[in-house]
C-alpha cells in the first residue's frame, strides 16, 4: 500500500472505533476483511498508527487546535513518527488513495503546534476529565507525567521459567531479539518496543518458547506474583486465574512442590491453563472449573496463600490497550469495585489462620486499590496489612501503607497495585 492508502485506512479504523465504540482488535479485523490486498507490513503500520493516535488522542487535538481524527493522524505522523511535512502532504494529497490535500490551517498547525505546557493535566496526560480526581489522589502534581508515561509504547517482557532453564541460557536463546535483563527481578528479560510502524518480534516462534523456557509476561505482573513470597511447599489458590500467567509464575516459584489451584469464575478463561502448564513443566497444578458444583468447597480455610488478581479497569495497561481508556465509564468503574469487594470477601474464606492474601490490580486508581483494601479490613478485623515486599530493590515502590504501586514512569512496568493481607492466627 502507498502512504496515502495507509493514512486513509487508519482514519477509517479510528472512525469505526470512536463512532461504534469497538475495540481496536475488532475494528482492525473488520477493516482487514475488506482489504485483502493489504500485506502484513501494511497491517502492522496501520495498527501501530491507530494505537499511537489513541495513546495521545487529547494532546494531539490540543497541539493541532483540532479534535478531529484526521488532525490526530496527521499530528502523529509528523510530530511523533517524524514524517517531513512534504511526505505527509504527498500522502494526504494522493489523488487515488489519499484522504484529501492538507489545508492551510493544517499546514500551519503542523508547522507550529501549540505548546502542551499550557494544557490542563488531563490533556497533557491523555486521560478523560472525569478521572482527574482519581489521578490527583494517586499522583498529585505528577499526575500528568505519570499518565503520559502510560501513553508510551510498551516493551515485550519475558519471565524465564526456572523449572525448565535459567536466565543465562534463556538470554542466549533470545540473541536474535537483543533481549536484556530489565532489573528488579533476576528471572526477567526484556525486548525493547519495536518502532511504531514495525511488527513486534515473534518470540513465541522460536523453539525454546515451545519447550517452555519462558513466558511473555509484563515485569510488573512478575513483581506482583513475587509478592506472594516464599511459596515452596505451600498450598496456593489463584482465585482469579484468567489465562494462567500469574498461576505459572507462582508454580515456577514453587518448583513443583506443594499444590497450586487455579480457578476463575469464567470457565472459558481457563481453557489454555492446562496446556500452558504442561508446556512449562508444571506438575503440581489443579485447575478447578466453575462448571462443577462447589469446585472450591474442600479448600475453605486451608490455603497458605490466596492470590487475587482482581478484575479491574485496566488503567495500568493503557500502554498496551490505549482504546480502553476512552471506553471506561464511571458505571464500569463502580461495577469493578463491587467485583473487587466480592473476590476479597471470597478469598478471605479460603485463607487459613497465619496465611495471607495477595490482592493485585493492574490499575492505578485508588478506588480500586487502597480503598478496596481499607473497606475489606474494616469488615475483616482478623486480617492485617503486611509490607508487600522486603526486597530492597522493590521497597522504593512501597506506599506509606506498605503496598506496592508500580507505574511505567517509576518502575518501567505496566501499572500495578499489590497489597498483602495476613490472617491472624
Amino acid at each position: 500500500m502507498r502512504d496515502g492508502g495507509r493514512l486513509t485506512a487508519a482514519i477509517e479504523v479510528l472512525t469505526e472505533i470512536e463512532t461504534r465504540h469497538k475495540p481496536v482488535r475488532l475494528a482492525m479485523k473488520n477493516w482487514g476483511e475488506g482489504a485483502r490486498y493489504a500485506g502484513s507490513k501494511d497491517r502492522a503500520f496501520i495498527s501501530g498508527l491507530v494505537l499511537d493516535v489513541l495513546r495521545r488522542r487529547r494532546s494531539l487535538g490540543w497541539r493541532m487546535g483540532d479534535d478531529s481524527i484526521r488532525a490526530a493522524v496527521l499530528a502523529t505522523l509528523h510530530l511523533h513518527w517524524g514524517w517531513p511535512l512534504d511526505r505527509l502532504a504527498d500522502a494526504a494529497g494522493d489523488e487515488v488513495h489519499g484522504h484529501g490535500p492538507l489545508t492551510d490551517a493544517e499546514r500551519a498547525a503542523l508547522a507550529a503546534p501549540r505548546d502542551l505546557s499550557d494544557a490542563p493535566p488531563a490533556v497533557r496526560g491523555d486521560y478523560p476529565d472525569w478521572l482527574e480526581p482519581s489521578f490527583t489522589r494517586a499522583f498529585g502534581d505528577d499526575r500528568a507525567d505519570e499518565a503520559a508515561a502510560l501513553s508510551e509504547r510498551a516493551p515485550v517482557d519475558l519471565r524465564v521459567n526456572t523449572i525448565k532453564t535459567d536466565p543465562v541460557r534463556a538470554l542466549k536463546a533470545l540473541t536474535t531479539f537483543d533481549a536484556q535483563p530489565p532489573g528488579l527481578l533476576p528471572n526477567a528479560l526484556r525486548v525493547a518496543a519495536p518502532a511504531a510502524a514495525d511488527r513486534s518480534g515473534a518470540v513465541e516462534a522460536i523453539p525454546q518458547f515451545s519447550k517452555g523456557w519462558f513466558e511473555v509476561q509484563d515485569l510488573g505482573s512478575q513483581v506482583a506474583a513475587a509478592a506472594a513470597g516464599d511459596v515452596k511447599g505451600k498450598q496456593v489458590l489463584d482465585l482469579c486465574a484468567g489465562g494462567g500467567g500469574k498461576t505459572l509464575a507462582l508454580a515456577a516459584a514453587m518448583n513443583n512442590t506443594g499444590q497450586i489451584y487455579a480457578y476463575d469464575s469464567d470457565a472459558r478463561r481457563l481453557t489454555d491453563t492446562i496446556r500452558r502448564g504442561d508446556r512449562a513443566g508444571v506438575r503440581n497444578l489443579q485447575v478447578r472449573t466453575p462448571l462443577n458444583p462447589e469446585p472450591l468447597k474442600d479448600l475453605v480455610a486451608k490455603m497458605d496463600v490466596v492470590f487475587i488478581d482482581a478484575p479491574c479497569s485496566g488503567t495500568g495497561s493503557w500502554r498496551r490497550h490505549p482504546d480502553t481508556k476512552w471506553r471506561l465509564t464511571p458505571d464500569t468503574l463502580a461495577k469493578r469495585q463491587a467485583d473487587q469487594d466480592q473476590v476479597l470477601n471470597d478469598g478471605a474464606g479460603f485463607t487459613k489462620p497465619g496465611g495471607r492474601m495477595v490482592y493485585v490490580t493492574c490499575s492505578v486508581l485508588p478506588e480500586e486499590d487502597e480503598d478496596r483494601v481499607t473497606a475489606f479490613l474494616a469488615t475483616h478485623p482478623d486480617f492485617a496489612r503486611t509490607p508487600a515486599t522486603a526486597d530492597p530493590e522493590l521497597s522504593k515502590f512501597l506506599t506509606p501503607d506498605g503496598d506496592l504501586r508500580l507505574t511505567p514512569r517509576t518502575s518501567g512496568t505496566d501499572g500495578f497495585y499489590v497489597a498483602v493481607l495476613e490472617k491472624r492466627k
